[in-house]
Order: structure tokens, then sequence, then C-alpha cells
């Protein structure tokens, strides 16, 4: 005899694309804990990163450059509004920011390339 299956078990949805939606909202959620300050740094980063997001970006090299990151870094601090008593605090927070989210990008540009393998 055949066994039937359920309706929901015919179609399933991909478990990739599940874990994606997921590591997506939990990091949307853990963004919306940033302190004050890096809430304020991060469109500054994101566009940085977003206007280096092509396919041969440096961002994407196996060792990306430490100097043009760290020319990246002042780039943004140099847009960024500070007064001179917090400067060294929020350059090296820019760093942190920076290299978290080329990290983040990096991952899925890696992830979108071996979909098409």
């Amino acid at each position: 005899m055949s066994q039937k299956l359920p309706y929901y078990l015919t179609y399933p949805i991909s478990v990739e694309f599940d874990d994606q939606r997921k590591e997506q909202k939990d990091y949307e959620y853990m963004k919306s804990l940033y302190p004050e300050t890096a809430k304020k740094l991060l469109p500054y980063i994101e566009e940085e990163c977003d206007r280096l997001e092509f396919s041969c970006s440096m961002i994407y090299d196996e060792y990306p450059d430490k100097v043009q990151l760290h020319m990246l870094a002042k780039h943004i601090f140099e847009k960024f509004p500070h007064n001179e008593k917090e400067k060294k605090d929020i350059y090296e927070l820019i760093e942190i920011m920076l290299y978290h989210e080329i990290y983040k990008r990096r991952r899925e540009y890696r992830r979108s390339i071996r979909k098409f393998y």
C-alpha cells in the first residue's frame, strides 16, 4: 500500500532559505541593540560597503589589504561628525564595525557563489 504524504510535506520549504531568513532576522535584531553611537555610524559604514560591493572588489580578496581597509575607515571617519574628545574611540569603533560588515558581506558572497555550482 502506498502511503500518502501530508500536504505540507509535498512541497517542502528549502531548509537553506529558512536558515538564511533566521540568520538575517537575528542579525537585524542584534543591530537594533547597538549603542546610540554605533547606530549613527552604521549608515555611513553600510554606504561605503555598498559602494564596494561588486564582483572583483578588494573586500572579496582572499586577504584584503590592511592599508586599504585603514584608508576606508579613515574615509568614513572623516564623513562622520565627531568632536575631538571622542576621536580615537570613534575611529576604533568604525574599524570594528567596518570589518564586521565586510565579513558579513564576504560570507553572503561566498554563499551566492556556491549556489551556482
